[in-house]
């Protein structure tokens, strides 16, 4: 399996990640040690989690995957391993985390107990990539910035990410960084896939030109790109299917992610893989570990049998033929998910 280097950072990686946000809820413990296992065996090193998994968000489950994710780890080498995890983003935006009161934000308080606790939760003593998961706009950069640099420097965190941010998000914490000497980020995990490919308008441009690596989340268009949604199917135990039912925000999540633009483009993306012989979820997690500014793709499962066709992608190149008519489609459909 391929390597890359996470930013400017000493941390080299596979190009495919194991997400977990399934791990506790849609995946049992038993099931998640297998699909963990099946990814080690194939040389991925790279594993992601987060404070609020699994999701959808829910008091009953937050910090399962953590606990999930340490218990696993002591069957293996920690030091064979890269682990990585985020602290919650304000709750007064777009999302409200289930814990610490509903009250979480990118302050010194909520980052140093966030680590905490996801240190106790994984039984570990560092996190090898720690990132925050959504970002808060309205408050001071350089505040964040200085407490995840008093993380780096105490030994519990090695390097630093971002995730779901802009570009002006990522270039103000870079220069708050670079101005009061601090760590900065080697990494933003952004939603990038087939079905939604605007990382590339202005975030890919800013990644190259200042050493940060994408780390790209649902490749698949959460799952869309697998087929399982086509012809408005919402097959149970699916993810979209368990928002159907669910907050206004989760609905409008589904919609982003499933609607008649994003149902055609998968179909033509199917018919591409098909002249290939090669599944179209193969073909999308190759698609996008082939960018230059990618540097490993995350992917995720909630059972073993899903992971072959997830793996496979990492012996696959596209051919520049096969990238020309992928671009032909996104062209024909502008940007699927809005």
């Amino acid at each position: 399996m391929q390597k890359n280097r996470l930013g400017k950072s000493s941390i080299v990686v596979s190009d495919i990640c194991m997400g977990t946000m399934t791990f506790g809820n849609q995946a049992d413990e038993k099931t998640s040690f297998r699909i963990m296992d099946m990814a080690y065996d194939a040389g991925v090193d790279f594993y992601d989690t987060a404070e609020m998994y699994p999701v959808p968000p829910d008091a009953k489950y937050a910090g399962v995957t953590e606990e999930i994710v340490g218990r696993w780890m002591k069957t293996k080498d920690r030091e064979s391993l890269i682990i990585a995890s985020k602290v919650a983003g304000p709750s007064h935006v777009w999302i409200t985390a289930p814990f610490r009161g509903g009250k979480t934000g990118l302050d010194r308080h909520h980052i140093m107990r966030a680590v905490e606790g996801s240190l106790r939760r994984l039984d570990t003593d560092y996190i090898d990539l720690y990132q925050t998961h959504w970002p808060d706009a309205d408050y001071p950069l350089e505040e964040t910035m200085m407490a995840l640099d008093e993380l780096v420097r105490s030994g519990k965190v090695r390097i630093l990410g971002c995730s779901n941010e802009s570009t002006w998000g990522l270039t103000k914490s870079l220069w708050a960084s670079d101005t009061h000497g601090l760590a900065r980020h080697d990494t933003i995990q952004n939603n990038f896939s087939l079905n939604n490919r605007r990382f590339e308008d202005e975030l890919a441009q800013a990644c190259r030109q200042e050493n940060v690596s994408l780390i790209p989340y649902s490749p698949l268009g959460g799952g869309v790109l697998s087929g399982k949604y086509n012809g408005g199917a919402f097959p149970e135990g699916a993810r979209f299917s368990m928002y159907l039912q669910s907050p206004k925000r989760q609905q409008a999540m589904m919609h982003r992610f499933v609607n008649e633009k994003t149902l055609e483009s998968t179909r033509r993306y199917q018919a591409i893989a098909a002249e290939l012989e090669m599944s179209v979820v193969t073909m999308a997690i190759a698609w996008s570990k082939q960018h230059d500014f990618v540097a490993s793709t995350i992917v995720g499962a909630t059972t073993p049998e899903q992971v072959p066709e997830l793996l496979a992608a990492a012996e696959v190149t596209l051919s520049a033929d096969t990238l020309k008519q992928i671009d032909a489609v996104s062209r024909d459909i502008l940007y699927p998910m809005g």
